[in-house]
C-alpha cells in the first residue's frame, strides 16, 4: 500500500469465529482502529451475526474462499466455484487465497470475472498460526518488519488465539503511541 501516511492495514483471515472474532472486534474499538476481515463463506454461514458486526462496525470484508482452499493443490475449476460460493455469502470485491498460494490462471479468472477481484496478500505475516512460535516473538516479527502501508495478516482461528490475542494489542499500542491510523483496505484511495 502507498507509504505516504502513517498507515497500517491489519488483516484478519479465517473468520468469522464466534468468540475469538469479537474479542478481536473488541480491540480494534478500544484503538479506533478499522480492519479487513478475509472471511471463509462456511464460517459465515455459521457465524452470521458475527459476520454482520465486522460489517456494522466500520470494517471491511474479504473473500477467503468457502473451504480454506490451497489454490496449488485444487483444480482450477473447482477452485473458482469455491470462491464463488463464499461469495453468495460474502460481499466485497476483496480475495484473499489461503496460505497465499494461488496460480496464475486462477488469479487471471479472479481478476477477468464480470465483478472482478482485488487479490490482496500481505507484506508482514505475523506468524499467528506457527504453533512453534510464542506470542512475544508473534510481537517482536510484526514490530519488526511493519512500516507505513504495511499490510500486516492475523487469523481469528482457535489455532492461532493464542499468538494472536497477545500480540494484537501490543501492536495496536505500539503503533498508535507512533502516531499511525490503522485503516481497512476498502477504506483507501
Amino acid at each position: 500500500m502507498p507509504d505516504k501516511e502513517k498507515a497500517i492495514y491489519l488483516t484478519f483471515d479465517d473468520g468469522p469465529h464466534e468468540t475469538i472474532t469479537p474479542a478481536v472486534l473488541k480491540l480494534l474499538a478500544q484503538h479506533n482502529a478499522k480492519a479487513t476481515f478475509f472471511c471463509i463463506g462456511n464460517n459465515v454461514l455459521k457465524n452470521p451475526a458475527v459476520y454482520r458486526q465486522i460489517i456494522s462496525e466500520g470494517h471491511a470484508v474479504g473473500n477467503h474462499t468457502n473451504d480454506h482452499l490451497n489454490g496449488w493443490k485444487t483444480k482450477d475449476g473447482l477452485y473458482i466455484n469455491n470462491i464463488k460460493e463464499a461469495a453468495r455469502h460474502i460481499s466485497g470485491k476483496l480475495f484473499r487465497p489461503p496460505y497465499g498460494r494461488i496460480t496464475k490462471f486462477q488469479a487471471g479468472v479472479l481478476q477477468k470475472a464480470a465483478v472482478p477481484f482485488n487479490i490482496i496478500m500481505w507484506s508482514v505475516l505475523s506468524g499467528d498460526f506457527d504453533v512453534q512460535l510464542s506470542p512475544q516473538k508473534c510481537v517482536k516479527n510484526v514490530l519488526r518488519n511493519t512500516k507505513a502501508g504495511s499490510i500486516i495478516v492475523f487469523h481469528d482461528s482457535e489455532k492461532s488465539y493464542q499468538r494472536m490475542i497477545f500480540a494484537l494489542p501490543r501492536v495496536l499500542e505500539h503503533f498508535a503511541a507512533e502516531g499511525y491510523a490503522f485503516k481497512a483496505l476498502e477504506n483507501i484511495g
